[in-house]
C-alpha cells in the first residue's frame, strides 16, 4: 500500500497564494499517477489537477478549467513528493483537499487506489 501525507493548508486571502504537499510512502512512487481532488461543505469532491507518472518521455500536467492558470501541479520524484501550487486564490476555492494516487490515468475517482486524509484550505474575502 501507499500512505500519503498532506501538509501546508491553511487561511489566505482572497488573491494570495498557498503551496500544498503531499509526501508518499510504502511503494515506488515513480509508478503512480498522482492527483488533487478537493471538497467543498455540501457538495461533490471533485477533480482539481492530475500528474502522469514519470517515464522516458516525460510527464504530462491536467487541471479543471476551475482553475486553470491559477494552480500548478508538479512532482518530486526524488523527495516522493508532489506539490500543488494555489495562486490567485478566490473564496470559491475552500475546500478540503485531497491529494491521490493510482495506477491509471484519468481524474475519474476509480483510477485512483490511494487517497491523503485531507486537508483544510480556507480564502477568505
Amino acid at each position: 500500500q501507499v500512505q500519503l501525507v498532506e501538509s501546508g493548508a491553511g487561511l489566505v486571502q482572497a488573491g494570495g497564494s498557498l503551496r500544498l504537499s503531499c509526501a508518499a510512502s510504502g511503494r515506488t512512487f515513480s509508478n503512480y499517477a498522482m492527483g488533487w481532488f478537493r471538497q467543498a461543505p455540501g457538495k461533490e469532491r471533485e477533480f482539481v489537477a492530475r500528474i502522469t507518472r514519470i517515464t522516458w518521455k516525460g510527464s504530462k500536467v491536467y487541471y479543471a478549467d476551475s482553475v486553470k492558470g491559477r494552480f500548478t501541479i508538479s512532482r518530486d520524484n526524488a523527495k516522493n513528493t508532489v506539490y500543488l501550487q494555489m495562486n490567485s486564490l478566490k473564496p470559491e476555492d475552500t475546500a478540503v483537499y485531497y491529494c491521490a494516487a493510482g495506477s491509471g490515468d484519468s481524474a475519474e475517482f476509480a483510477s485512483y487506489d490511494y487517497w491523503g486524509q485531507g486537508t483544510q484550505v480556507t480564502v477568505s474575502s
